[in-house]
């Protein structure tokens, strides 16, 4: 284990993407990068300031991970329930890592937040008394999940935050991967390359400036052969701020989801998610003879938090020998499944299984990344003027396992933390007149790009190495896998002076190498298993030499260096507010 503390402001790697010189640019006082309910929430309360904003997605401004979030946004808003109860069951699953600060902040802003999110024009569901409608879900001691359409609540969220974002007439940059984060000769934030494709005002490879930049691109799941997440999702953010010198945390805690619809043992990409929200109306889990084996494992059975359930599934299947177990629903019946569950129902009959008269099969798949880039409570990250929210932002919150759907509310109240911070920066230090003036990127590639081919020999790395179940040796057979892959691409750059064609599928498979390494070496570091982070040769948690979290940056010459924080809180992201200390 390495000494504790904090390392010195991240600095910039040098170490980009190949790709060609932008050939035209936008200027705007923040850009935000992702639109999910995060980044569209930032910009609209960025816009409302009074900030030149603009929004860069990699597809659609409806297609990111949130449209497909089904379960609902958790806050305390119903009759009994309070902030301090939310903020204990928050505690209890994030297994002793979560900053309780920042979790007081999420519970205590939340309710408001989703005030206002319905005021934007989100319609959740609501009771024949015309209040929020609210669930359970694992985790939760109380009914506090609204929702939206049943089970479509992130694809309503999504249609509300768009149809504002465009209503406001917020410029919006559509179909664009995010390249690199720009950097004055300061240091500070210019702005991002980024490569449109194909469609929409620009094409190409191109630059939006700004003095802010917020990340907010979502997670990667695809890092992993099967996940719930989409095809975007393959940790552009994180590497990102890797690459320009920033700090990221807990990354080994990938929460795997344990109720996916199984599809078979080689099934790959995004996979069909059956919410936690079916649980908490009173599904069981089940094996092949019918025994509910979380009866007895913990006291709210299946409504455990999502690591010790996807625990016992895996228990189970191991014990059994079996690929996946069951979720059996079929005492909600036709009329329950077609009005409360009407998604997953659509999904599961897709699949040829009817959940009305059969159990359904699931098994655990990646899910949600806990960690990410490190955070601050305003959403600011250790390079100065970066900021991030969402899935792709470790603000504390979550620990070593993200409580059901507190993701939906993180993004609702850190990106308006976020919005804040950047528009009291503007009103405080004029903003508006400085033009950012970046430092170019360097024209020959310094570094490898990942050939397309490469990210699936990744994700079948990961999963075999880094997946569920975790050891030193399968963490070690995981980094030798993904050294050989960089390896190979290194020699024949250093040979001939040649990498991969620059172009999307080889700047994410790089992308998805990069978040990978890191991963596997802060899995291989926590010698404990915790929340998410399972470790089959260290069974137990370990408090007194692993309460902390591991702090990982690039250095130029692509190796890591990590540390560890002195205690389960985050320490300040602003250099006047830290102190040197030795690093690892």
């Amino acid at each position: 284990m390495s000494a504790t503390g904090t390392t010195a402001t991240g600095t910039a790697t040098g170490i980009r993407l190949h790709a060609p010189a932008p050939g035209w640019s936008v200027t705007a006082d923040v850009v935000i990068v992702g639109s999910g309910v995060a980044g569209l929430t930032a910009a609209l309360r960025c816009q409302a300031a009074g900030l030149r904003t603009v929004v860069v997605t990699k597809a659609r401004l409806d297609d990111g991970s949130t449209r497909w979030a089904q379960g609902g946004v958790a806050a305390a808003l119903g009759e009994g329930d309070t902030p301090e109860q939310h903020l204990d069951d928050t505690l209890v699953a994030g297994a002793g890592l979560c900053d309780e600060e920042a979790v007081r902040t999420l519970v205590t802003e939340g309710p408001d937040a989703v005030r206002r999110l319905i005021a934007t024009g989100a319609h959740f569901d609501e009771s024949a008394e015309g209040a929020l409608a609210l669930t359970r879900e694992g985790g939760h001691h109380r009914r506090r999940i609204a929702h939206a359409g049943g089970d479509a609540t992130g694809a309503e969220i999504s249609r509300a935050l768009v149809e504002a974002v465009r209503a406001r007439g917020i410029r919006t940059v559509e179909n664009a991967l995010v390249l690199d984060l720009l950097t004055d000769a300061d240091g500070r934030t210019a702005g991002v390359s980024l490569h449109v494709m194909g469609e929409g005002q620009h094409d190409g490879v191109g630059a939006a400036l700004a003095p802010a930049v917020v990340l907010a691109t979502g997670g990667m799941g695809q890092v992993f052969s099967a996940t719930t997440n989409p095809h975007v999702s393959t940790g552009d953010g994180v590497a990102l701020a890797l690459r320009a010198g920033a700090e990221v945390s807990d990354l080994e805690f990938v929460q795997f989801h344990p109720t996916v619809l199984f599809l078979g043992a080689d099934a790959e990409g995004q996979q069909p998610l059956v919410s936690e929200a079916v649980r908490g109306e009173g599904a069981h889990l089940v094996d092949a003879d019918g025994v509910r084996f979380m009866v007895g494992q913990h006291e709210l059975a299946e409504l455990a938090p999502r690591d010790i359930v996807a625990k016992g599934i895996t228990r189970r299947m191991q014990e059994l020998g079996a690929e996946h177990m069951y979720l059996d629903a079929r005492h909600f019946g036709a009329e329950m499944w077609e009005t409360r569950f009407p998604t997953i129902l659509a999904a599961c009959r897709t699949h040829g299984i009817d959940p009305v008269t059969e159990p359904i099969p699931v098994a655990p798949a990646a899910h949600y990344a806990s960690g990410g880039v490190r955070t601050d409570l305003q959403g600011r990250t250790t390079v100065p003027g970066l900021y991030a929210c969402g899935e792709v932002a470790c603000t504390g919150v979550h620990g070593a396992n993200r409580l059901a759907s507190n993701s939906l509310l993180e993004g609702l109240v850190y990106a308006e933390r976020i919005a804040d911070d950047i528009a009291a920066s503007h009103r405080e230090n004029g903003l508006h007149a400085r033009v950012p003036a970046p430092v170019p990127h360097p024209e020959t590639p310094t570094h490898p790009l990942m050939p397309p081919e490469a990210r699936f020999a990744i994700q079948r790395v990961m999963t075999q190495g880094a997946g569920v179940l975790r050891s030193a040796d399968s963490l070690a057979d995981a980094a030798a896998g993904l050294g050989r892959i960089h390896a190979e691409a290194a020699g024949a750059l250093a040979e001939n002076g040649k990498t991969a064609e620059p172009g999307v599928d080889t700047w994410e498979a790089t992308n998805l190498l990069c978040v990978a390494r890191v991963l596997v070496a802060a899995a291989r570091r926590r010698e404990e298993t915790r929340g998410c982070h399972w470790r089959e040769d260290h069974a137990d948690r370990d408090d007194a030499a692993w309460r902390c979290h591991i702090v990982v940056r690039l250095n130029p010459d692509r190796t890591l260096a990590a540390h560890t924080t002195p205690t389960a809180e985050f320490p300040p992201t602003r250099p006047e507010c830290r102190t040197n200390q030795q690093e690892q």
